[in-house]
């Protein structure tokens, strides 16, 4: 699955229908693949990222332009916020026979992938939850928010 051409085509032709169409100079698809090394959230932009795990969307979220630490490395770690795809795997009987504390971040980094729109912060709030919303509805992800 070409994920990347596919979340692209998704904002673009959404965008048009929206009556405010997004062009390519607006945002871009970032692919961080199996065994990634989080990238930090580029000056000036904001973020929707995904996590996805063996062909399935894990969580998808956001994070502005203030927010490097959200996009960057809170998901990867317990106790940093509550929302964060480390804690949400704790909890999931599914996932506790795969993890523990302390292989979480190490484990989250080799098993998931990530695409994420990287959006100019100029656009602003809207178009945040916008795409954010796209992709929630398009990817249902198992764990919400």
């Amino acid at each position: 699955m070409n994920y990347k051409n596919e979340i692209r085509n998704l904002i673009i032709e959404a965008s048009k229908v929206a009556d405010r169409p997004l062009t390519d100079n607006d945002f871009e698809i970032v692919h961080q693949s199996l065994n990634h090394i989080p990238l930090k959230l580029p000056k000036g932009k904001m973020a929707v990222y995904t996590f996805l795990y063996k062909g399935k969307f894990l969580k998808i979220g956001q994070a502005n332009f203030k927010s490097n630490a959200r996009y960057q490395s809170q998901h990867y770690n317990l106790g940093i916020a509550r929302s964060t795809l480390a804690k949400i795997l704790t909890n999931d009987p599914e996932m506790t026979p795969l993890i523990n504390q302390e292989n979480l971040s190490d484990w989250i980094k080799k098993n998931c992938e990530r695409f994420d729109v990287i959006i100019n912060a100029e656009l602003g709030k809207n178009t945040l939850n916008f795409i954010e919303g796209l992709l929630h509805y398009k990817y249902n992800p198992k764990y919400e928010g």
